[in-house]
């Protein structure tokens, strides 16, 4: 099947293969390096006459271990091009949301199915046949009404459609309950069943189908799942499928001969993976052992007897389901129109904003909605408001936390620049949309940080709300701040999304952060700097919010006005009384804390690569970190269009080059490219010029080395520059006091502050079913087993205090203990010292007594964590 100009180029390919470092690996497994060679070309050259399950048959390779080896034979960064990447890429979450939905299928099919049915149902009915059938109908709506392929929700929505459409056509006799009784009573009060070849068919016409939601909503139960949603997908994009594929609901069960032809078709035009195979667990199809074992593995008892309730590992289809439960929880107290409070703030304004809001609200309703269907599919389009308006009631939640918050902080009430300002609310509107659509799409593989991309990943919502990447980073901070019950999960992304912005996006051509640096400099002519390398080692504390950042100064003001006092109402950069307006014009704050974020982001990164290349030289890693603060604060047009970590690893080269540290270029980024986080084309396509792009080799070679020589020169001579300061690594400002507290001496004791997600009064899961992995859970909050757990824990507790007292006797370094967690105080709640109640049970004020402890130690944390910044200070 392949093509002579494909045969001749991988030949080529084959033979560089085995000429390199990695031919020992490529001449033990000849084959494979032919067929990933084949694979290689036929993509460059947009010559793929293969699927790619044909070509895994062939070579007798998984998806999994064929991606391994892809990744091993590209020894000298060229041999895979990034188109390859991107196509690897695509089939590898392609797969991973596959199988995920496939081990969803098998498990769910379990429950609604007997394994051996009663003999009056026809042979032809066996379980195998009804799974047979349910997938491939499956797959093939999956292929031609969803354009977005990696979607995991989505995509199981649409499973529970088909596992809804086929219950309803399938005999009673067959199904476990609560299905049974819900198809017997459909088929009582709908209409009669006559045979047909022998089978038990369905004569219920499709208005009666979909009319009936008693099965769809035991399914959306049953997996927490929206039933709103998933009926929506139901009569939007299920039945015209349904009818575009020729399948009616009066002719019965459709025929499996039917759908296998129209999937095939689907198939062979796609060339890639052939997921009817799951249904014979193939061995191409099957995820590699060792990823899959962290997976497997479950909490082990010590004492057989003990009564304790595992917790299994999420699946992601489970995960994912959980995070839109929680989402949607904090939002149904929310509203899609400004509450009260709001009113109340935009009346207090000079200038009355509210109309601006909700017209641009409404605006970008139809603008979002538009781009999601283009982006998923024109049946989506209904699914795409829905996740809006989500995204909507967060944007009205967060804006009023907000203002409550510059209230408490100014003791002012009126907000008319910032509440008029369009980039804040464009920036915030779209990271409350973002927060929604990162919930919906979960990642199906949890191994693999590079798949968790999905075509609506971020920076799609950049492009869609028209943003500039470094205004919507001044809103990021700030947004977390103001909604305490985000989800870690949704923390995790809003950081990576800063990250990206840092590392990137900022720094793209038309971003407004070069027009903000060229002021910069202009201030005090150009010996200024963005941000003054003496404020490196100082902590990364401030007070700083998205109105300081919005309304920080991009011009410099000719005059300053009299007035209040800074505000969000005025300039939050005003200068204090008394000073004469002709002293130096205002510093920008947005462009302040964006390089102090930058420089301690670019020094983790550069620490994380040293240790794993050079930490047997020590002494080159604040050689590295100058030269590398010094382009990103001097030479800072070096970043545009380009990525952070491109400059870092040419600092890393150029300073091992002219101190004589054998380190070439191949294996920096060896060692980059086992980093988490990391993208291969960052090294494989790097901007030269125009329009031009090469390998990080040549970058360095034609526009690195030449900028920089001069400099890079200074660190072999007598008078090397000046070190600059290593940054101070502060905790992350959104890794909150939420992170179980070990107590000392062993025993795995840990105490989890209360976090507000988990208020059971609003409906949340109870941490007991969030914990993955436990031994003893005790929730606050809800009612708990028996008082002999706590007493159980009570005396492991008094052994870890005789195994730290021990410890100290021994003259060893004892860890600084935690204050004695007191379950046993009776009448008196240390918190706020308010008595008990005579009628509570002893149970309920243990209850209260814990939750008093949990509330001493988020602060004894909190205190640590001031006292070591203090020091630091000094």
């Amino acid at each position: 099947k392949v093509s002579e100009s494909v045969r001749e180029k991988a030949w080529k390919t084959y033979e560089s293969l085995s000429a390199a470092d990695g031919a020992l690996a490529c001449n033990k497994k000849k084959k494979e390096t032919w067929g990933v060679c084949i694979f290689i070309v036929a993509i460059d050259l947009d010559e793929v006459t293969f699927t790619f399950t044909e070509l895994l048959k062939s070579i007798n390779k998984s998806v999994c271990t064929f991606f391994q080896f892809l990744k091993e034979v590209d020894v000298n960064m060229d041999t895979v091009s990034t188109k390859v990447d991107s196509t690897v890429s695509r089939l590898k979450k392609k797969y991973d949301v596959l199988f995920a939905l496939y081990r969803k299928f098998e498990r769910t099919c379990g429950l609604i199915y007997l394994e051996q049915p009663s003999s009056e149902i026809s042979a032809e009915l066996s379980s195998l046949l009804v799974l047979k059938n349910y997938w491939i109908t499956f797959l093939l709506a999956k292929g031609k009404v969803l354009q977005v392929e990696d979607d995991l929700v989505i995509s199981f929505q649409l499973l529970l459609c088909v596992l809804d459409y086929f219950i309803k056509l399938s005999p009673p006799a067959m199904l476990k309950e609560p299905y049974k009784s819900s198809v017997s009573a459909v088929t009582v009060n709908g209409s009669t069943r006559t045979p047909r070849r022998g089978q038990n068919r369905s004569s219920r016409t499709a208005k009666q189908l979909d009319t009936d939601t008693k099965i769809i909503e035991i399914l959306c139960k049953e997996h927490d799942c929206n039933l709103d949603e998933v009926k929506n997908v139901y009569f939007t994009s299920f039945v015209p499928f349904l009818n575009s594929a020729g399948i009616v609901a009066s002719n019965g069960l459709p025929e499996v001969e039917v759908i296998l032809k129209q999937y095939d078709e689907l198939y062979l035009k796609n060339k890639d993976i052939d997921a009817r195979l799951f249904l014979n667990h193939d061995e191409t199809l099957q995820p590699d052992v060792i990823a899959c074992s962290q997976l497997e593995r479950t909490p082990l008892k010590n004492n057989p007897d003990e009564e304790i309730n595992i917790i299994l590992p999420q699946t992601p289809v489970r995960a994912a389901m959980n995070n839109i439960q929680q989402l949607i929880m904090i939002l149904n107290s929310a509203t899609d129109k400004p509450s009260d409070t709001l009113i109340m703030y935009f009346n207090n304004c000079t200038v009355n904003p509210k109309d601006s809001i909700l017209k641009r609200v409404e605006s970008f309703d139809h603008i979002f909605k538009k781009k999601f269907a283009e982006a998923v599919g024109q049946g989506w389009a209904e699914i795409g408001s829905q996740r809006y308006k989500l995204g909507v009631r967060l944007y009205y939640r967060v804006m009023e936390s907000m203002l409550k918050s510059e209230e408490e902080r100014l003791s002012v009430q009126n907000f008319s620049k910032l509440l008029n300002d369009n980039i804040f609310h464009t920036s915030l509107l779209a990271c409350a949309v973002e927060v929604v659509m990162a919930t919906y799409g979960r990642n199906a593989s949890q191994s693999d940080s590079t798949s968790a991309e999905t075509d609506l990943s971020f920076p799609w919502i950049l492009n869609v709300f028209d943003l500039k990447a470094f205004d919507f980073y001044k809103v990021i901070e700030s947004f977390i701040r103001a909604e305490p019950s985000l989800t870690r999960e949704m923390i995790k992304h809003l950081e990576c999304c800063e990250h990206r912005i840092m590392e990137s996006l900022a720094w793209q051509s038309g971003s407004p952060l070069f027009d903000l640096i060229k002021l910069s400099k202009e201030r005090e002519g150009q010996t200024d700097q963005p941000e003054p390398t003496s404020s490196l080692n100082m902590p990364l504390q401030h007070n700083h919010t998205a109105a300081d950042l919005y309304l920080s100064p991009v011009k410099s003001p000719k005059k300053k006005a009299s007035g209040p006092p800074p505000s969000a109402t005025s300039t939050p950069d005003a200068q204090p009384a008394g000073i004469p307006p002709t002293q130096k014009p205002q510093k920008s704050t947005s462009l302040s804390l964006f390089y102090k974020k930058v420089y301690l982001l670019a020094y983790r990164r550069l620490h994380t690569l040293f240790l794993h290349l050079l930490s047997e030289h020590p002494d080159l890693e604040p050689l590295i970190w100058t030269l590398f603060q010094h382009t990103l604060q001097n030479e800072y047009e070096l970043m545009r269009d380009r990525h952070l970590d491109q400059i870092m690893m040419c600092s890393m080269y150029g300073i091992c080059k002219v101190k004589n540290v054998d380190l070439r270029f191949k294996i920096i980024v060896s060692a980059y490219k086992e980093l988490c986080n990391t993208n291969q084309e960052t090294f494989k396509r790097v901007l030269i010029r125009e329009e031009q792009y090469d390998s990080i080799i040549v970058f360095y070679n034609l526009v690195f080395m030449q900028k920089l020589k001069t400099n890079i020169l200074q660190y072999a001579s007598s008078r090397p520059p000046t070190l600059s300061p290593i940054p101070h690594i502060p905790r992350s400002p959104y890794q909150f006091s939420n992170s179980p507290r070990r107590v000392p001496a062993g025993n795995n004791i840990y105490i989890s502050p209360l976090k507000s997600p988990y208020k059971f009064s609003d409906g949340f899961q109870s941490p007991t079913k969030m914990t993955p992995r436990s031994r003893i859970l005790v929730s606050i909050g809800e009612s708990f087993g028996t008082s002999e757990k706590f007493q159980k824990i009570n005396q492991m507790l008094c052994n870890s205090e005789g195994q730290l007292k021990r410890s100290a006797e021994a003259g060893a370094a004892a860890p600084k203990p935690l204050k004695r967690l007191r379950f046993d105080i009776e009448g008196q709640d240390e918190a706020d010292g308010s008595k008990h109640l005579p009628q509570e049970s002893k149970f309920q004020q243990k209850l209260a007594e814990m939750t008093s402890t949990r509330t001493r130690m988020q602060k004894q944390k909190l205190n640590d964590g001031n006292d070591t910044s203090a020091s630091e200070e000094k």
